[in-house]
């Protein structure tokens, strides 16, 4: 654990700031959910991902995506990549997202670009060297709340993302978001 030389009080309700320069660092936003751990004398919060909580079962998903679409295929929460499975998987472990992913999810509307056709590919995790020629990005809506996103993306030039893509990509986003309803 990393210390920060910062210290708050509690106030008579039992609540504590997280300084600005924290929530920054840690990309925590009003209204995000924290899990609170106790380990003998000290307490930790951490950002929650109901995603994560399906680690397993998110893991497992992303490999099948991968295997039956032929493509890249990336589980994100709103945080950072999760998991991938496919040709160029090491380029997105564990990365945050980007801010053009977090626009889609906000927006909670699927996006889809092939290059060939003159579409723009944004970039899915920040640092991530991946060259991707066309995506579909599907985000996971569970109770109103997107909670992530499933992405497929390919580097092969000329190719492009078609119908049954996109609609493998919602059906995987639908179960996901299904373990939550």
């Amino acid at each position: 654990m990393k210390a920060t030389g910062i210290v708050r009080r509690i106030d008579e309700l039992g609540r504590v700031v997280i300084p600005k320069e924290i929530r920054r660092t840690l990309r925590i936003k009003d209204g995000d959910p924290l899990e609170i751990f106790t380990d003998r004398d000290e307490l930790m919060l951490k950002k929650y991902s109901p995603i994560a909580t399906l680690e397993k079962f998110s893991e497992g998903t992303t490999r099948s995506l991968s295997d039956l679409s032929g493509y890249l295929a990336v589980i994100s929460d709103t945080d950072e990549v999760l998991f991938a499975s496919g040709d160029g998987r090491k380029e997105f472990a564990k990365k945050h997202i980007s801010e053009h992913l977090e626009k889609i999810m906000r927006d909670r509307r699927s996006y889809i670009a092939n290059v060939s056709e003159g579409g723009v590919v944004v970039p899915i995790a920040e640092g991530a060297d991946f060259n991707a020629t066309a995506e579909i990005i599907v985000p996971i809506v569970a109770g109103g709340d997107c909670l992530g996103a499933v992405t497929l993306l390919t580097d092969k030039e000329g190719e492009k993302m078609e119908n049954g893509a996109l609609k493998l990509c919602r059906l995987t986003a639908d179960i996901l978001a299904n373990q939550f309803d």
